[in-house]
């Protein structure tokens, strides 16, 4: 028995959530756009003050960005943008956990039954990691790369791919499906996060070989160093649980089809995308592959995960295809 007031209102809170990430977005850029020039500016008004420049009026200096002594430092305009659209980013997760909950509330069942529910449980586990992350590295200006992704597939999730709040079909009638679905979508949601820090690293390593390349992007970005980190450290936390969904999976499969592996087009799909994974961890941790190459095999893995939840799903027939409803 379906509850249609708490469907509607897990679809209410579904749209607000993806209002407010488009805002926070919004803010980000700002942040992202004008951050860096604020940032050098105090920079050169403190090197002229080291440098036995004359110590200006409290009121000039406020204006100019530096601080009175014994004064907590004012954050520049950029800066306030930045943590309002930061303060935006956890309001519309709370709001996102609240319309996953209301999902399950009214369906009562694990709410990730259908490609609708997938996407928006892998879109709430992506804004969560990045949320930790912004307050662990520099790179809160990052945020409107991340949400750009989130915001589609939360689009596409609540348009194209909309199912009306119904109970499981019966394959998915399983308590796998909580241990087995949860893991990929914890696993997919965190990868998604080092899937763009590994581009945008490229883009910050391309500047630091040749400043006549991204001129205008490339310094406004993190050291490449801090976006190697954020997506290595990510993907290793992402690695094992989405290995431990794999193996869930076949016990799954060998339980409902007679068989651990059938090579079914998302096993498949799955397990190249464990391989290349893997080989990013090992040529990550291997000195001559860090860098472009291993954001390189980065990429290809999260390109393999993309694929296998629109492609594979949508497009391919297979044991899996019942995920399409």
């Amino acid at each position: 028995m379906v509850n249609e007031n708490l469907a509607r209102f897990a679809d209410w809170t579904y749209g607000a959530a993806v209002l407010i990430y488009v805002f926070a977005m919004g803010f980000a850029l700002i942040e992202q756009a004008f951050g860096a020039k604020a940032k050098a500016k105090a920079a050169a008004v403190r090197e002229l003050a080291t440098v036995g420049a004359p110590v200006l009026a409290e009121p000039l200096a406020v204006n100019a960005g530096v601080q009175p002594i014994g004064r907590r430092p004012e954050r520049n305009r950029a800066e306030r943008v930045g943590r309002m659209g930061a303060a935006l980013l956890v309001l519309g997760a709370l709001l996102h956990l609240t319309s996953i909950v209301l999902r399950g509330l009214a369906v009562q069942r694990a709410p990730w039954g259908n490609m609708h529910e997938y996407m928006t449980a892998v879109s709430f586990v992506a804004v969560v990691t990045w949320i930790v992350l912004i307050r662990k590295f520099p790179i809160r200006h990052l945020s409107a790369f991340v949400l750009l992704p989130i915001v589609i597939l939360m689009f596409l999730g609540g348009t194209v791919l909309y199912s009306d709040a119904a109970p499981l079909q019966p394959a998915l009638r399983s308590y796998w499906l909580v241990v087995h679905v949860a893991a990929a979508i914890i696993a997919s949601g965190l990868f998604l996060v080092p899937g763009v820090a590994s581009i945008l690293y490229l883009i910050r390593n391309r500047y630091d070989y040749d400043q006549a390349k991204f001129v205008r992007f490339g310094p406004r970005l993190p050291e490449s160093d801090v976006l190697d980190r954020v997506a290595y450290r990510t993907t290793i936390i992402a690695f094992p649980i989405f290995t431990f969904g794999v193996i869930c999976g076949g016990i799954w499969a060998e339980a409902a089809w007679g068989r651990f592996w059938g090579w079914d087009p998302k096993e498949t799909v799955a397990f190249v995308a464990w391989v290349i994974y893997a080989a990013y961890l090992h040529s990550r941790a291997t000195a001559g592959w860090r860098g472009g190459k291993a954001a390189w095999i980065n990429i290809l893995g999260f390109s393999a995960t993309v694929f296998n939840l629109f492609f594979v799903n949508l497009v391919t027939v297979g044991l899996h295809s019942y995920a399409n409803g």
